[in-house]
């Protein structure tokens, strides 16, 4: 339980205690003297100071004792960042920038404070230019290192979304690849068993002959057929009916494959006549597991190219612009970015419109993070659209290069937007956004000699950065 009194008697103690506060070092005796109005307060091991999220209020002096810095996450983790010693001070940056306090501060001990309301602060900022001087400059120092630590945590957290949306993405291909490999290796078990069948039979000149057309059909086509549904199952049912008249073994297990190379009971004719009994069965199931096993083939290439993309979009999300200037794809660079971020689009059910200008001009830059602009342009307009909404990316040249990414979300309040690029300010609740993205991206932008400029209204926001192609 905290207890303050409202006119600390200024003994020698006191102004010994006020000697070793950072600030107040150089003042003179009657220089402290603006100090008698405010509260000398007293708090307990535990006890808070200031809590994150809450409207910043007062400015406080640490004479005794030790207090931290804490954040907490909406993942429900507390990291403490720092712990103030003695002799600190603190609370200036919310006051001064009027937000709400970013990190929470609690006693680590028995602490002793001088607690300044916001007019004494104010009053004390106006009436003592040393003090002004000192505070103002531990400002620019504790901005500098907090800023760095924030956009050190939202890099990371970022990261995190990537890397996770990215084994996702792996996860797919690699499975799809698993269950491939699996079919083939019971293909070539089953066609080595039916090879083995046709070594023990005497073939005639023209099975042989119906078989090896069949085999040249089946590996002539690349890609199974793209027909519609209705067409598709009309045309199985047909091949399976068929087939069981035949008295093939298996035949609507046949042929969904035989269908998708464009075979149908015409074309089965001549070895319908050339194979009696039993032989036709076996014919038509190893015609059915070399048409699948190249599938298969087929599905493990698809998958490994969808790995290989993947590898390389990475690659070029986490180096490009490392060194010295180079020339750089706009386009290319958006593509990595979509990539990353694809599962987020998966999984809200996103229409993405892309319209890339075939013509875009290389970008020459050193930044090493314009892939982070469209990250966060991105994730924010994923953010902002409904399940199911639709997100718009085009590109031209003018000759400038031009970026602007569209959404269809609620949009930013009229309010909100004078101070949407203001550094820590954010529309959403507290532990969730650091207000830092779009700040970074202002930043980005302007190290590049850019623009960004947005307009926004309910149903259709967006945001339009203009590079130019020749370094400034």
């Amino acid at each position: 339980m905290s207890q303050a009194n409202p006119n600390p008697p200024f003994t020698p103690e006191l102004i010994a205690q006020l000697r070793k506060v950072n600030i107040l070092s150089s003042l003179s005796e009657q220089d402290l003297e603006c100090l008698r109005d405010v509260k000398y307060v007293h708090l307990n091991d535990g006890d808070f100071i200031a809590r994150q999220g809450e409207a910043a209020r007062f400015y406080w002096i640490l004479l005794k004792g030790r207090a931290r810095i804490l954040q907490n996450h909406p993942d429900g983790r507390e990291i403490t960042h720092h712990v103030y010693e003695a002799g600190s001070s603190f609370g200036e940056l919310p006051l001064l920038a009027n937000i709400p306090n970013a990190i929470s501060i609690q006693c680590v001990e028995p602490c002793e404070v001088l607690q300044f309301d916001e007019h004494q602060f104010w009053n004390l900022m106006t009436t003592c230019p040393l003090v002004r001087k000192a505070i103002l400059g531990e400002m620019a120092i504790r901005f500098q290192k907090y800023q760095s630590i924030v956009v050190q945590q939202e890099k990371m957290a970022s990261l995190g979304v990537l890397a996770a949306g990215l084994m996702h993405e792996l996860n797919n291909p690699g499975a799809a690849a698993g269950r491939a490999a699996a079919q083939l290796r019971q293909n070539l078990l089953r066609m080595h068993e039916l090879t083995a069948k046709f070594s023990r039979s005497e073939l005639t000149r023209e099975q042989k002959a119906c078989m090896f057309e069949l085999q040249e059909h089946a590996l002539a086509v690349k890609q199974p057929l793209r027909m519609n549904s209705l067409e598709q199952s009309d045309a199985e049912e047909a091949l399976a009916n068929w087939m069981e008249k035949a008295e093939i073994e298996n035949a609507w297990k046949l042929a969904p494959t035989l269908v998708s190379i464009g075979l149908d009971a015409a074309d089965l004719e001549c070895a319908r006549s050339e194979f009696p009994g039993p032989v036709f069965s076996d014919a038509l199931s190893w015609l059915e597991a070399l048409v699948s096993s190249m599938q298969m083939v087929g599905t493990i290439e698809e998958s490994i190219g969808r790995v290989s993309d993947l590898v390389k979009a990475v690659k070029s999300y986490a180096y490009e612009g490392k060194g010295q200037s180079q020339s750089m794809d706009v386009n290319e660079s958006i593509h990595a970015t979509l990539v990353m971020l694809g599962h987020k689009l998966r999984e809200k059910e996103i229409t993405l419109e892309k319209n890339f200008a075939a013509d875009l001009p290389l970008l020459q830059t050193q930044c090493s993070s314009l892939n982070q602009i469209w990250t966060n342009l991105l994730d924010n307009a994923i953010d902002a659209v409904p399940q199911g909404g639709r997100i718009a990316i085009r590109t031209w040249s003018d000759p400038d290069i031009n970026v602007a990414i569209t959404d269809n979300g609620a949009g930013i309040p009229p309010e909100s937007q004078p101070q949407i690029f203001d550094p820590f300010y954010t529309t959403k609740p507290v532990g969730i956004g650091t207000g830092l993205g779009l700040g970074i991206v202002h930043r980005l932008v302007d190290q590049l000699g850019g623009t960004i400029r947005f307009t926004s209204q309910p149903g259709k926001t967006e945001f339009t950065v203009r590079l130019s192609a020749t370094p400034k």
